[in-house]
């Protein structure tokens, strides 16, 4: 009876003396993944890479389609420019991504920030449960068994081809960017006599002392560059040594100190032309305190023969800045430098002139702008008048980045920032990104910018926000956010905002203003 309903529905074939079954291609268009995938390759065309060893998204969607459910974690340990983190934010996984790169986790907090998802339908409509899945499409599987025994085909789901609203737009939820640091209270005595009995931390300065010897300071431009000729150890817990390099004539600070008064604490001062710095070494594995640097600044005051004072590390307390300090002997520059991380690979780091071992970081040049409340309208009372809130915007202008050998500070343009965010209520602990705004670009896209031309990529993003939620987006508003004016904000006395600036160069360094 099966095969008469075979036949009857033109699904057997004779081929001489065999009798074969016909399969439409309509039938089941799909077939199974194999362990060949040829849709994966990059190539000119495909998605545009930010990261060196990015890997296609398809290629992590597919892993992660394939092991995990919605609302599971994913955990990659190598974040690089954030394709995981990336795929599971668009397929409703959580997930933990790490680095030791602060270019690579920046690149992937921009990423994520500016990402932009379809809308998956939730198969729980109402309690809006993620663990419950999506609806997903379904497809008919026709078999020879189906039609011979005259049974509706059975349906199998793509779980990669989820029901999306064309109406709703989503964007990356909230995240968080957590570091690793020693909270343990150790007083400083005890700090000086580790740092004198451990026999690792002499061969790590030693490290750095070559370093500085063949690659110098760097400060984001070829032609300012401290090389360091002659480097020697202090026995000082705050000032660790003290460095010698060549300055531009006339750029000497010495020249405005009186002849009657000398070189304090009767030491001789270094040759015309070279100049003097110390160095305070932050720990090799740990975060440079704020308490550390403003010890160094005081040694570095009572000594008063030095115009610069380094304070190298890993990575910085977020309300440490770099300054100008102000003595009865002349003035001398604290600068933030950062070491590379390939400094603690003992045996890899070749001593090459070209190498960037240490970079200085920019201090941000900000404006905080507080407008007066607003006055009174009519049938408004005195006190609601002196109750209204006023409003301020921040306004940042560059980097102000310090030039050891012309010794001035030099302000850099704004191309010279990536993005750039706000914490508008700071605590003085956590920083919370409350605004976001991205001007990044080389120099010629900076200035075609300046000068009114239309940027596609930020009329292509607007206009398409616009068609998907039917809506119309305040132009000022969607302007700034690739501009270097922040949103209006609510302030009052002594609140504090705190700024947070990455260069291209993946540096990040954090200023904060008291209203």
């Amino acid at each position: 009876k099966g095969m008469k309903k075979l036949a009857e529905s033109n699904r057997l074939l004779a081929v001489g003396n065999t009798l074969t079954f016909v399969r439409y291609l309509d039938d089941f268009p799909y077939k199974p993944r194999n362990d060949i995938w040829d849709d994966t390759r990059q190539s000119g065309y495909g998605e545009e890479k930010t990261y060196v060893v990015q890997t296609a998204a398809k290629v992590a969607e597919r892993c992660i389609l394939m092991t995990t459910d919605p609302g599971d974690l994913v955990l990659d340990p190598t974040c690089g420019s954030g394709t995981s983190a990336y795929v599971a934010e668009q397929w409703g996984r959580r997930w933990i991504t790490i680095d030791t790169s602060r270019i690579a986790l920046n690149l992937a907090k921009q990423r994520l920030m500016t990402a932009r998802f379809p809308y998956y339908k939730l198969y729980d409509q109402q309690s809006c449960d993620l663990r419950q899945g999506f609806i997903y499409k379904k497809v008919p599987h026709i078999t020879l068994g189906s039609i011979a025994r005259s049974e509706p085909a059975s349906e199998e789901t793509l779980y990669d081809q989820p029901e999306e609203d064309k109406k709703r737009l989503r964007i990356a939820g909230p995240f968080t960017v957590e570091t690793l640091q020693n909270f343990e209270p150790v007083s400083p005595a005890a700090l000086a006599a580790a740092r004198k009995s451990d026999a690792e931390m002499g061969k790590f300065e030693d490290v750095i002392f070559e370093h500085l010897k063949s690659a110098g300071v760097k400060t984001g431009d070829k032609s300012e560059n401290a090389v360091f000729h002659r480097i020697d150890r202090l026995a000082d817990a705050d000032l660790h040594a003290e460095g010698f390099f060549l300055a531009e004539v006339g750029s000497d600070r010495r020249a405005d100190r009186s002849p009657e008064r000398g070189a304090p604490s009767g030491r001789a001062l270094p040759p015309a032309g070279e100049r003097k710095a110390y160095l305070h070494i932050g720990p090799k594995f740990g975060t440079v305190s704020k308490q550390a640097v403003n010890n160094a600044t005081k040694a570095c005051r009572r000594r008063g023969d030095a115009d610069w004072l380094i304070i190298l590390g890993f990575s910085f307390e977020s309300d440490i800045e770099s300054k100008s300090v102000t003595t009865s002997q002349g003035q001398f520059q604290v600068t933030k430098v950062r070491m590379h991380d390939d400094l603690l690979q003992e045996g890899l780091l070749k001593r090459d002139k070209k190498a960037a071992s240490f970079v200085t970081i920019g201090e941000p040049d900000i404006e905080l702008k507080v407008a007066a409340a607003s006055s009174r309208r009519s049938g408004q009372t005195q006190r609601q008048d002196a109750a209204a809130t006023p409003t301020a915007t921040v306004e940042i202008k560059g980097l102000d980045i310090y030039d050891p050998i012309k010794d001035e500070v030099k302000s850099r343009d704004v191309h010279d920032i990536a993005y750039w965010m706000v914490d508008t209520d700071y605590d003085g602990a956590n920083f919370i990104v409350r605004q976001a705004f991205f001007c990044g670009g080389d120099r010629d896209e900076f200035d075609d910018w300046k000068k009114g031309l239309e940027n596609l990529a930020l009329l292509g993003a607007k206009k398409k926000a616009e068609k998907t939620l039917k809506i119309e987006i305040d132009e000022e508003a969607f302007a700034r956010l690739y501009g270097h004016e922040s949103h209006p904000f609510p302030v009052k006395k002594g609140q504090q905002v705190a700024v947070r600036v990455i260069s291209q160069f993946g540096e990040e360094t954090t200023k904060v203003v008291t209203v």
